[in-house]
């Protein structure tokens, strides 16, 4: 992963960088970009930046870890935290988020992100950095065990 990323004349520190979400224009047409963006790049503090890559293609180049359900890539470099989401009478935003993606802001205030995901699949992507889902990690596979033999004793010399 580098340390700085290039987003059209912007420079961005990539440990500024907390995760990267689908950017879909306003349908009421106020917003027209000159450039096709795929993606919105949210920074630690919540500002945004555009970019013309999907989060997928951002995570495949930069080493993000891609939740597919969400379409949402998560920088590795960040201390996220998950929870549980259960919709309250007072917040209920309509769709059926699962989970609650949470991370400290540069003010040391806590930001979160609400995902379909759930919780389980978040921890092994985003926290553990799982590639397959529900598989562990790719690693070697375990060497046999292999039996040791007795540890044999000096024997001590005779002095002369």
């Amino acid at each position: 992963m580098q340390n700085v990323i290039t987003i059209g004349r912007v420079l961005v520190p990539v440990e500024q960088i907390a995760y990267v979400e689908a950017f879909e224009p306003p349908a009421d047409g106020r917003f027209n970009p000159d450039k096709p963006y795929k993606s919105r790049i949210v920074l630690l503090n919540r500002e945004t930046v555009l970019c013309e890559a999907t989060p997928a293609e951002f995570a495949e180049a930069n080493g993000f870890r891609l939740l597919p359900e969400d379409n949402v890539a998560t920088n590795p470099g960040i201390d996220f935290r998950v929870e549980s989401f259960v919709p309250t009478k007072d917040f209920d935003p309509g769709k059926p988020y699962q989970t609650r993606l949470i991370w400290r802001g540069l003010d040391g205030i806590n930001r979160f992100k609400l995902l379909l995901t759930k919780p389980e699949m978040v921890i092994a992507i985003v926290l553990r950095g799982e590639t397959e889902p529900g598989g562990e990690r790719k690693a070697r596979p375990p060497r046999p065990a292999q039996p040791r033999a007795p540890r044999k004793r000096p024997i001590p010399r005779a002095e002369a």
